[in-house]
């Protein structure tokens, strides 16, 4: 299911009609956000975003992953998992592991750092200090309240903001935007902020942080010369097209799915087919190619699909290093979990 364009724009009607529920829905995040989580025993980076959909945690938290190997720590990053059947806790093996299993961001995590899964953040968390791991890092989780937090970053897809300025179902916002706010200590807006100013502004003197993801060179210089059919089940797709053009890629056909989507062997043979009859070069996204891996039935997509690589750059590298490294060296207040015997 694709989210709705009512989301993304304001004085929608529908928006108006929901917003009673998106209320309820709201109050109800908002207390779960306010209890107070365990302690994993080391120190915990949580990378989330305000909305529902894509908006860059992923290549955030690899982004930080590195940063922290490169200062002498030993990170984990926890996952939840999304799209996969193991509840976990589990460490990913991204060799034999899944997207099916795991799920695809936690592929894309593993290829950098040791990757734990699991639905329980607490029983993850024990997990990931079991790899020994001196810090981890969260992909989401923001609005999960059941761990302690060192240091929450959240990412705002600078092209789309928070949206009309809702709580789900009449906007995109997973609680309001005021609880929010209250769980993080600074904000990374990812490509143009034209549409981040009402975020930017509502997030007083914390931190603000800019990124945007850019396109593996090589990669690009292998596109120039080809007919692409551009095709990306991810939180915004549009997005991934946008960067295809704005990097002078031909784009002769595109087609959207929807954030996670599973490609059934029908419509992996009908992509293969169109590119073939069009003479058209198939591309995506890291995260789809990798939800094809372990599938017979997408071996053959998986094999035609050409992948552009993307890596996070941080205009203000050094500064949120040293703001993350900084408040990992901090005690938090709360309670611990128990060692794993």
């Amino acid at each position: 299911m694709r989210d709705p364009a009512f989301w993304w724009r304001d004085g929608s009607f529908i928006a108006g009609l929901l917003a009673p529920l998106g209320a309820v829905y709201g109050a109800i995040a908002a207390r779960r956000m306010a209890k107070t989580g365990a302690r994993a025993g080391v120190p915990v980076i949580c990378v989330g975003n305000f909305t529902l959909g894509g908006a860059g945690k992923t290549p955030t938290a690899m982004w930080l992953a590195k940063t922290l190997k490169a200062a002498g720590e030993q990170p984990c990053c926890l996952s939840r998992g999304y799209g996969g059947s193991d509840a976990g806790p589990k460490l990913v093996d991204p060799q034999t592991d899944a997207a099916s299993q795991v799920g695809d961001e936690a592929l894309l995590l593993a290829r950098v750092a040791p990757t734990i899964v699991s639905r329980d953040r607490v029983a993850g968390a024990l997990a990931a200090t079991a790899t020994g791991a001196s810090v981890i890092v969260m992909d989401d989780g923001l609005q999960n309240a059941s761990l302690l937090k060192d240091f929450t970053l959240a990412v705002v897809d600078g092209r789309r903001g928070v949206g009309n300025g809702y709580v789900f179902p009449a906007g995109p916002l997973r609680a309001p935007l005021d609880a929010q706010l209250a769980r993080c200590d600074a904000l990374l807006i990812i490509g143009d902020a034209q549409h981040a100013a009402g975020v930017i502004a509502a997030a007083g003197k914390r931190p603000i942080f800019h990124g945007r993801l850019v396109p593996d060179p090589a990669a690009l210089t292998a596109l120039k010369s080809r007919n692409v059919f551009a095709f990306a089940g991810i939180g915004d797709p549009e997005k991934f097209f946008a960067t295809l053009m704005q990097a002078g890629i031909a784009v002769t056909q595109r087609k959207a799915f929807a954030d996670h989507h599973r490609f059934s062997g029908e419509e992996a043979a009908g992509l293969v087919m169109q590119a073939e009859h069009e003479g058209l070069t198939l591309l995506t996204t890291e995260k789809d190619h990798a939800r094809m891996a372990g599938d017979p039935a997408l071996a053959a997509l998986a094999e035609r699909a050409q992948v552009l690589p993307v890596t996070l750059v941080v205009d203000e590298a050094e500064r949120l290093r040293a703001l993350a490294l900084g408040k990992i060296g901090k005690p938090i207040s709360g309670h611990y979990l128990p060692a794993l015997p």
